[in-house]
């Protein structure tokens, strides 16, 4: 069935009633994977909408590529931002893949620039990493750290301190799952203080955030490119579903 393109204004309209303010047109309308309500926030070709260090990030492959050389290397963790706008509920999903080292991507989060550079984020991170061993936990960049290990459930208490819950897929299966050097789907869902992350379709996180005091309910959306030794990371099939409060 084809379905007929969103005008600007719709998307629009439909942002502003379930809360995801944009800043610029950089939404491409599409439907994506049969996810109803789904938009494209990368168009495969530039990085219209996105904002990071040019000398790590470009487009290659039809993906976001963040790459750190033994000439070139980041100073410090270094991000790029999408500017699309402010986020709260919503349904992300990527596909990534990456050689070497550390990554991850920043959803309700903030910029905190500093003295190793403009493009520098904090908040919760859908992690990923080389050999895999975290690649589907929760950590909090800059803030509190690791909230949930790949395949718990996983309350946070009003003191900021995560609690086991409950298990969800074994973490051996999530990383028997990952194909290293080749493309993987990372699946992000955020509803108030409830927090689902998703590998290649298995759960790989699901946490409740009661630290009022420290929990984000809105924020930025970004992929980071780690300091250290030379990377390269890739995302693509970049799609945003802003989700309905309470449902």
């Amino acid at each position: 069935m084809i379905e007929r393109p969103m005008t600007r204004r719709q998307v629009l309209k439909g942002a502003a009633a379930a809360g995801l303010a944009l800043a610029a047109p950089y939404v491409i309308p599409v439907s994506a994977r049969g996810a109803e309500g789904a938009q494209a926030i990368f168009n495969g070709k530039d990085l219209a909408g996105w904002d990071g260090d040019p000398r790590f990030w470009s487009v290659q492959d039809g993906a976001i590529t963040g790459i750190t050389t033994k000439e070139v290397p980041a100073q410090g963790n270094t991000f790029i931002v999408w500017r699309g706008g402010t986020t709260k509920d919503f349904e992300l999903r990527v596909m990534f893949r990456m050689q070497n080292h550390n990554s991850g991507i920043q959803y309700r989060s903030k910029t905190r620039d500093n003295d190793k550079g403009k493009w520098v984020m904090s908040g919760y991170q859908a992690d990923m990493d080389e050999s895999n061993t975290y690649t589907g936990g929760l950590y909090e960049e800059g803030g509190r750290g690791i909230l949930a290990l790949p395949g718990q459930k996983v309350t946070i208490g009003p003191d900021g301190k995560p609690k086991v819950a409950g298990a969800l897929t074994d973490a051996k299966e999530i990383k028997a799952a990952i194909k290293n050097m080749g493309w993987n789907e990372y699946v992000v869902i955020a509803r108030g203080n409830h927090l689902i992350q998703k590998i290649n379709g298995l759960m790989a996180a699901d946490v409740t955030d009661d630290d009022e005091k420290r929990r984000a309910m809105e924020g930025l959306l970004g992929f980071q490119l780690h300091a250290g030794p030379p990377m390269k990371v890739q995302f693509k099939d970049v799609t945003f579903k802003v989700l309905e409060a309470g449902l």
